[in-house]
């Protein structure tokens, strides 16, 4: 069987996925109101985190969750000895990945009782870690995530600035998938500045003509105020982006879109930093998210963010940190 493609660098690049084999696993099925006993707030906030974007790796909940790698990890084992996550860990061509982590059978159930929804709901099949594993967007999946946990993550430490909002990719296409399709949808704050954004990851694997597309769909969303979120467009590396800003910059401009551009060889450490390239007339230096929220006065939050009749405990957005707790520290 040929190897499914992988990009060449970065996140999820060349390499294939074995389940975890090492761990002990529940001889049989756990008992659900058994768990209510040991699973915390913080618990069921990753179950949902989980559900709403698919995989983490050991890492990404760490940052968000826990004060040190180590105590993260002693409490994934616990839950994965449950059943109430499952997880694999890639093979790759040097040292050692992390554990990635997904929702385990106990898990799912645990997530439908307590959202008062059927386990059909959630759409979960025994297979569920084996097609993430396999999934050729793997890599990109886990780029999106990379990129905003980082962002929510400085929150942490950063009390007035982070992300508030985040939506994942099957969020978005939920409510604006007849429109647009990006591959998430977020809030970034510092102080009283907001910038809502979509958020398109780009791979390099898509010609420059289809991501132009997209920018019809993009102008075309816009609140009755007149008001629309930004555009960010994350590359992987600084040719990329400049090959996009050079196609992109006069549709932009002609579409009247906010639109800014930014590469992982720049935002790998701080993405909220002065990486980002407004593509508009006049000055186009790069600057911070916050730069560009005071740059572009009539931005507005997305449209369809309230709830409504036709949501779920299962398709409300889901707070990017955890619930405090001293007791979970």
């Amino acid at each position: 069987m040929p190897a499914l493609p992988r990009p060449a660098i970065g996140p999820g690049s060349r390499y294939t996925a074995r389940a975890s084999t090492t761990r002990r696993r529940p001889a049989r099925h756990t008992d659900v109101a058994a768990l209510s006993r040991v699973l915390t707030a913080r618990d069921l906030w990753l179950l949902r985190m989980l559900h709403e974007h698919r995989v983490l790796t050991t890492h990404q909940i760490a940052s968000l969750a826990y004060t040190s790698i180590r105590s993260a990890q002693r409490r994934l084992r616990t839950l994965h000895q449950r059943g109430v996550l499952d997880s694999f860990r890639p093979l790759v061509q040097t040292g050692s990945a992390p554990e990635h982590y997904t929702l385990g059978a106990s898990g799912v159930a645990v997530l439908a009782s307590h959202s008062g929804c059927d386990l059909g709901d959630l759409g979960w099949r025994p297979s569920h870690t084996g097609r993430i594993a396999y999934s050729p967007s793997l890599g990109h999946d886990l780029g999106v995530n990379e990129l905003l946990i980082r962002l929510t993550a400085h929150g942490r430490t950063t009390p007035e600035a982070g992300l508030s909002f985040w939506l994942s990719e099957r969020s978005c296409a939920r409510r604006w998938g007849d429109i647009i399709r990006p591959d998430a949808y977020a809030h970034w704050y510092e102080g009283e500045k907001l910038l809502p954004f979509f958020l398109e990851y780009d791979t390099g694997s898509q010609p420059l003509g289809h991501v132009e597309a997209k920018l019809t769909g993009y102008a075309a969303f816009a609140t009755q105020a007149g008001h629309r979120p930004a555009l960010l467009i994350h590359t992987r590396t600084a040719s990329r982006d400049q090959a996009l800003r050079r196609r992109l910059a006069p549709p932009a401009r002609t579409l009247g879109l906010f639109l800014a551009t930014a590469s992982a060889d720049f935002t790998a450490s701080s993405p909220w930093g002065p990486w980002w390239g407004p593509l508009e007339p006049g000055d186009t230096r790069r600057t911070t998210l916050t730069g560009l929220a005071t740059r572009w006065s009539r931005l507005g939050p997305a449209s369809e963010l309230e709830p409504s009749d036709a949501d779920t405990a299962l398709t409300l957005p889901v707070p990017p940190l955890p619930p405090v707790s001293e007791a979970e520290a």
